[in-house]
């Protein structure tokens, strides 16, 4: 029998959006060690298996739990939020698991940063305002310094994850003008769902009157206030500024 660890999605909360494949998984496995609070509880409601909070556990710890349950014959889901290649640390995790000579098996998902331009009704790439999406975060525990003064100054879709407690340092040092749109949104696709906008000037005390401080995404840019875009050429020749 092969050795090996099926690594999913869950999607960024809402039990449906996780993929089909993501549900046959969980549906198999033995035993699912799961992101903690980052999943929704009720994507677990798929699985029959054993289920392992990893909140708290260390690499090592969770390597082994992985490990001897591959050992004891069982079908192991490893069940990260969103989709596991943003910032879901799968590559060290992989490379611990090659120690015991277990391979892993990646299974998409759909992320929040997706779920997030659903709740606001956008698209996050629109023609006339913004062609790039830049996805980043903030300097923390893992990261000594970010760009976040850089790559605001281009004027694009700035997608910032891990950043709720720093939004008013974030604000502070984009280089995009005050009045450029933000949209906050908590618990993207979850039934608290709770979106907030405003400027660059304005969003950090709107998100600290609401009480925001964690597990919701930060995206700047004119795609939040959709103004003066220009129509798609799949739909024919492009026309003026709408």
């Amino acid at each position: 029998m092969e050795r090996k660890v099926y690594f999913v999605g869950a999607g960024p909360g809402n039990p449906k959006l996780i993929t089909v494949l993501g549900r046959e998984m969980l549906e198999k496995a033995d035993l699912v060690i799961y992101a903690g609070s980052l999943v929704n509880p009720e994507v677990l409601n798929y699985t029959k298996g054993e289920k392992v909070d990893s909140y708290g556990l260390t690499l090592d710890e969770t390597t082994k739990l992985i490990a001897d349950a591959v050992d004891a014959g069982k079908f192991v889901v490893r069940l990260h939020s969103g989709d596991p290649s943003l910032y879901g640390s799968v590559i060290e995790q992989m490379e611990e698991l090659k120690k015991y000579d277990i391979g892993v098996e990646r299974v998409a998902g759909v992320s929040s940063v997706f779920a997030s331009a659903a709740a606001l009704g956008t698209q996050l790439t629109l023609n006339g305002v913004s062609d790039t999406l830049i996805i980043t975060r903030p300097a923390g525990k893992t990261l000594e310094k970010d760009l976040i003064p850089e790559l605001s100054a281009y004027n694009t879709t700035m997608a910032i994850f891990l950043g709720t407690q720093k939004i008013r340092e974030i604000m502070d040092k984009v280089r995009c003008p005050k009045d450029t749109p933000v949209a906050v949104v908590f618990h993207a696709s979850w039934e608290d769902e709770e979106v907030i906008t405003g400027t660059v000037e304005d969003i950090a005390d709107k998100v600290k009157d609401a009480g925001i401080k964690r597990s919701a995404m930060i995206i700047i840019g004119g795609v939040v206030d959709p103004k003066n875009y220009r129509r798609s050429y799949l739909y024919g020749v492009a026309q003026e500024p709408l």
